[in-house]
């Protein structure tokens, strides 16, 4: 029975990765808390590698956040996430872990990439000022798994999510992502009876998504692919593997889908006097789509799943 450490399991991607392991017989699943297990401490790291003997490390732990967050706190963005990244990669080797899977983001790529980005965009050209320690560690990460790889033969992959929404997903009136906010505005809308909802933007900017359940399948795809086959599909130092869906829409299909899904029957209008950000962000799904894997839920079905999922549990974040 293998014995797999999921870092991050309490996140939004740990979570999905979790609960779709757990359906697995061969496996025991290690999981450790941020009170448990501090990833940033080296010693600790070191000493709970030498004392559990893993076989697998899944590394989505990282400290996240929006644009705000990242402009507010760029020290701690670049360095928690480097020692994260640094301790967990480097111990797991000195303790004989020979698979791992790192979790990147589609960050890593520059501003002005061209649409939709391929793998080779890495290191092309300037980041996104906002993210950019953010966008550098999650680099190092790659960078990290190549070099044990090239340095040491072992077996350490790297994934890049495109925009990813679903179950334990962040719901803050003012700090989420694009999807839980809108899911958040439509349902309080509906119960005031409101007559207009106002979205930022002019709705024409497009965006990719990604349900957290189709990236956990894409992710423990990944891990589970023949090395042959993996090396063959990717380059030494060319070797993450971008997880999407390949398609886009427009801000206001997402609007108008979020609507439809919530049940709010009033106007929606759009303020285009407010940032639109970049015109379009999508990921190129060939190197995946290629090696067999394939998204299963549409935007809609994603969209039901996730505001099931905060119907749920809105009690627990209602004052957030």
């Amino acid at each position: 029975m293998k014995k797999i450490f999921i870092a991050g399991h309490r996140g939004m991607v740990g979570s999905a990765i979790v609960r779709q392991l757990e359906q697995s017989n061969d496996v025991k699943l290690v999981l450790r808390s941020r009170s448990e297990l501090d990833l940033t401490n080296q010693q600790a790291v070191a000493d709970f590698f030498n004392t559990e003997q893993i076989d697998e490390v899944y590394l989505a732990a990282a400290k996240v956040g929006g644009i705000v967050a990242n402009n507010t706190y760029p020290a701690d963005f670049i360095f928690q996430n480097l020692m994260m990244e640094c301790n967990v990669i480097h111990s797991a080797f000195k303790a004989g872990v020979k698979k791992l899977l790192f979790l990147g983001s589609s960050c890593i790529y520059p501003k002005l990439a061209e649409q939709p980005m391929r793998e080779t965009a890495l290191l092309t050209g300037t980041l996104e000022e906002t993210n950019e320690p953010y966008a550098v560690a999650k680099i190092a990460g790659i960078k990290l798994c190549e070099s044990y790889n090239r340095q040491y033969g072992v077996d350490y992959r790297s994934v890049m999510p495109t925009n990813l929404y679903g179950p334990h997903d962040n719901f803050h009136p003012e700090n989420s992502h694009v999807i839980p906010a809108l899911l958040r505005r439509f349902h309080e809308a509906k119960l005031s009876d409101a007559e207009e909802v106002v979205a930022w933007g002019s709705g024409k900017p497009m965006r990719e998504f990604l349900h957290v359940s189709d990236m956990a399948a894409a992710t423990i795809y990944v891990m589970n692919l023949n090395k042959a086959v993996y090396d063959k599909n990717t380059e030494p130092m060319l070797s993450h593997i971008n997880v999407g869906t390949g398609v886009d829409c427009t801000i206001r299909e997402l609007v108008e889908t979020v609507a439809k899904v919530t049940g709010f029957k009033g106007r929606i209008a759009f303020d285009a006097t407010k940032p639109d950000g970049a015109p379009r962000k999508l990921m190129n799904a060939d190197r995946l789509k290629s090696l067999g894997w394939q998204y299963s839920l549409s935007l809609e079905e994603g969209l039901k799943d996730a505001y099931d999922w905060f119907l749920a549990n809105q009690a627990s974040f209602r004052e957030a």
